[in-house]
């Protein structure tokens, strides 16, 4: 099984993250604030990742520490799950569709971190998260996971729609470019032999 399991402590934040990348999409979330353990959630069904996170941050200040210190810790352990990624598929793109809204997702698991994120939101909140705050996991998590990750919203009103098509879109592009392609043959998908 390919898995991983970062602890990560600050002052601001105590972090445990365990994930399973041939899992089924069993989720273990409990970090603080309610609608991020909801994205994480849907995150973990919809790549099929077994993932367990666990946050103390200090959101008595506001939730970017534990919004972004997850994105770093979750990014570690799937860098970690992949290895010397023999045998993925390492590309992946989709067409994310959340009622009213359409965001397009793309990655490449290159080794080499880079975000492209045009993803805008009418409002400032959903609920008492700040939108702002999505974004910043994006970002934590491609830099920490090694992933060239392009996320952009097509169309959209909803805040709550933007924020889940852009989790959703990223779980199934990596549900896809994770997977081990059995044409591969084991090798690493690069011309260079590595990533």
């Amino acid at each position: 099984m390919r898995s991983g399991e970062v602890k990560r402590r600050t002052n601001e934040t105590d972090i445990s993250v365990k994930l399973s990348l041939d899992g089924t999409g069993k989720a273990e979330i409990a970090t603080g604030v309610g609608f991020f353990d909801h994205m994480l959630d849907l995150f973990a069904r919809h790549s099929l990742i077994d993932l367990a996170v666990t946050v103390k941050g200090d959101t008595h200040i506001d939730d970017h520490h534990t919004v972004e210190d997850a994105g770093i810790a979750l990014g570690e352990a799937l860098k970690q799950a992949l290895g010397d990624k023999k045998g993925i598929r390492r590309y992946a793109d989709v067409h994310l569709p959340m009622d009213e809204t359409l965001t397009r997702v793309a990655v490449d698991v290159s080794g080499r971190p880079f975000l492209v994120f045009r993803t805008s939101f009418k409002a400032e909140k959903i609920g008492t998260f700040d939108t702002e705050l999505v974004r910043e996991f994006f970002q934590a998590f491609a830099i920490n996971a090694g992933l060239t990750l392009h996320v952009e919203t097509l169309y959209g009103d909803n805040a709550h729609h933007i924020a889940e098509s852009c989790f959703k879109g990223l779980a199934r592009a990596l549900r896809h470019a994770l997977e081990v392609d059995p044409r591969e043959g084991g090798r690493v998908p690069s011309t260079k032999g590595a990533l």
